[in-house]
């Protein structure tokens, strides 16, 4: 078993990307004999508890032992740890939550602090956790640790009492009243403002060595309390931050920058230290795969496991794809067959759009009304041939300057007449009349919400059909310029929505038509459910 000994710790400290700890270090110096029982302590103490590694030896990668190193072998002059807070910003699957469980148990059991208050946390509960049932996982198969400690449902405590670890998470009921010695906030992203943290950093106060250290991958591109300890960690990682303060931050960054080629394995060698031992290259040529498949997905790729820090909002529709999908669907082919729709109606002056998809042809029938009295401002305005497009039958221009729901509702009976519809769908918003009117000529209306309940499965849905080309969108050349301009966003849980707020046009047709996909799939149509894309062969 390779120990402290055999490792050049000198070398090993170094291995912070564009950091030197030893250029920035002032009056501190590094004491390898203290950087040499963290170390140990990994590979002669723990053992993993989960996964293929399970009851192995914890041996630290050179990247997670220049962590451990610097953060435990740094000393001040009199004797303290140099560090006192620190940022690992590492991609997923890179053993974040292990080393931060390690990290927590060295603390705990090695640190020497009177009456220690050790803490993990995270957003959520079950986050908070996850840190948690790994390092008790790590001491039930240690003889010796086991033996010094007692484990209960949600904390750790030594039993001569001069310690305790506890996860804590930002909804906790209370959340001062704390004596910190050790904290690590995980995955700092997550968090939803900066209430924890800042609790957190004003509990340390009364300790003669503490430490906060910050370890999560990459957030949205927005005013967060992760992106601003990033900011400030840079700053620190390229010396224009050289003051004490700076000193006794550790800057840990591993990132791919927007110049990067995100498909390229060698730009994610060079950002996941840990691929090829908690994770395999396979596993992201698939994530991959999906994000090249998927367009919504290439940001959740990028920010998940290059740390690449992108907007929410990417381009929803891939348009090679769009115009290689069929256009055959007309009013005479599709007649008499049953379809389900979806409504965006304007408040204003807005577009008014209906879609009518006909899950058996997977077929889309799609009309526009827009008011006559200002659409020369509005094709100045968005730069399209509104008046050509209603002089090819793809819009309707109505009388006056404001939204003619009356027109929309009189437009929808007589296509109720053409077709079977089963239904349709709509946004609450500014619909009561529209909704009320349209049930009572026998069209069974469905509110239909616009968050990522409602809208992911179907938004999946079209994107599919989209992509193996089997969307007959009939060549409207409205419903695709709304496809080009559409603007989709995703969540934590990769579920996916058109995003009106960053689409830099209208996209009132696609909203429309996914509203109809959403109640066909509702309506358990078979009809509905389109085949699986196949795989981008990799060489």
């Amino acid at each position: 078993m390779t120990t402290a000994a055999d490792i050049d710790l000198r070398e090993i400290i170094q291995l912070i990307p564009g950091y030197d700890p030893v250029a920035t270090a002032g009056d501190c110096v590094f004491d390898e004999g203290a950087a040499g029982l963290a170390l140990d302590f990994f590979s002669e103490c723990l053992k993993h508890c989960k996964g293929a590694m399970a009851g192995k030896a914890f041996i630290l990668q050179p990247w997670e032992q220049a962590v451990v190193a610097n953060l435990f072998g740094w000393k001040r002059p009199d004797g303290t740890r140099r560090y006192r807070e620190g940022l690992v910003y590492v991609p997923r699957k890179n053993g974040k939550t292990t080393l931060a469980a390690g990290i927590v148990l060295f603390v705990l059991f090695c640190d020497g602090e009177p009456g220690a208050e050790i803490y993990s946390a995270a957003a959520e509960r079950e986050q908070a956790s996850l840190v948690f049932d790994q390092a008790a996982g790590m001491v039930r198969q240690d003889e010796d640790l086991f033996a010094r400690a007692t484990i209960y449902r949600k904390a750790i405590a030594l039993k001569d009492h001069s310690g305790s670890y506890k996860p804590i998470s930002a909804d906790a009921h209370t959340k001062h009243g704390y004596n910190t010695s050790f904290a690590i906030v995980d995955e700092l992203h997550a968090q939803p403002n900066r209430e924890l943290v800042d609790v957190l950093e004003t509990s340390v106060g009364a300790r003669r060595q503490p430490m906060i250290l910050h370890i999560t991958t990459a957030d949205w591109d927005r005013p967060s309390i992760c992106n601003e300890k990033l900011e400030y960690a840079k700053k620190v990682r390229d010396g224009i931050y050289a003051n004490e303060a700076a000193q006794r931050f550790l800057p840990v960054i591993y990132e791919a920058s927007t110049e990067d080629d995100w498909t390229d394995p060698e730009v994610w060698r060079r950002v996941n230290p840990n691929l090829g031992v908690s994770f395999d290259e396979e596993f992201l040529r698939g994530e991959c795969q999906k994000a090249v498949d998927n367009p919504v997905f290439e940001n959740t790729f990028k920010r998940l496991y290059l740390n690449v820090r992108t907007e929410q909002a990417v381009r929803l529709i891939p348009m090679a794809h769009w115009d290689a999908c069929p256009c055959g669907a007309t009013l005479d082919a599709l007649k008499g067959l049953t379809c389900w729709g979806g409504l965006d109606l304007a408040s204003t002056d807005d577009t008014n759009a209906l879609c009518l998809f006909f899950p058996e042809r997977h077929a889309v029938v799609a009309r526009f009304w827009v008011p006559e009295a200002n659409v020369e401002g509005r094709e100045l305005r968005d730069n399209v041939p509104y008046r050509m497009w209603a002089e090819q039958g793809y819009m309707t221009l109505t009388r006056g300057s404001t939204a003619d729901q009356e027109r929309v509702y009189a437009d929808i009976v007589e296509l109720a007449k053409r077709f079977h519809i089963q239904s349709l769908g709509y946004d609450r918003w500014g619909s009561q009349w529209m909704s009320t009117k349209l049930a009572g000529a026998g069209i069974e209306v469905i509110e239909f919400g616009q968050g990522y309940q409602s809208m992911s499965a179907p938004t999946k849905e079209l994107l599919k059909l989209i992509k193996s080309h089997r969307l007959d969108h009939g060549g409207n050349p409205v419903l695709r310029w709304q496809a080009s301009v559409a603007a989709g966003k995703s969540d934590e849980a990769e579920s996916i929505k058109p995003d009106k707020s960053k689409s830099s046009d209208r996209i009132d047709g696609i909203v429309s038509l996914i509203m109809g996909i959403g109640c066909a799939m509702a309506d358990g149509f078979e009809g509905a459910v389109a085949p699986v894309v196949p795989e981008i062969v990799w060489l």
